[in-house]
């Protein structure tokens, strides 16, 4: 792999982390729209990590899978999260 594609995967990990910190500071530490934000931030970490870091972006199958994977734990979590939370 390149190394233009790896410090672009770095750049972007580094914009959603700060993505994550500005939506967890706006908020205040509490709400559902923080724990959506944050998941959701946290799903786009991991695609970018399995399509460049671990070079899946070739394959269309494994990134589907992994796509649904990812998402069906992230909309377990974020249910997790309302029913813990009493919403």
């Amino acid at each position: 792999m390149p190394a233009r594609d790896l410090v672009q995967a770095w750049m972007a990990l580094i914009a959603l982390s700060i993505g994550t910190v500005l939506i967890v500071q706006a908020s205040g530490h509490s709400g559902t729209f923080t724990a959506a934000g944050v998941l959701a931030l946290a799903g786009l970490k991991a695609r970018v990590i399995l399509s460049r870091y671990l070079g899946l972006s070739g394959s269309r199958f494994w990134m589907r899978t992994f796509d649904l994977a990812i998402g069906v734990f992230l909309a377990l979590a974020f249910a997790l999260y309302l029913f813990g939370s009493g919403r």
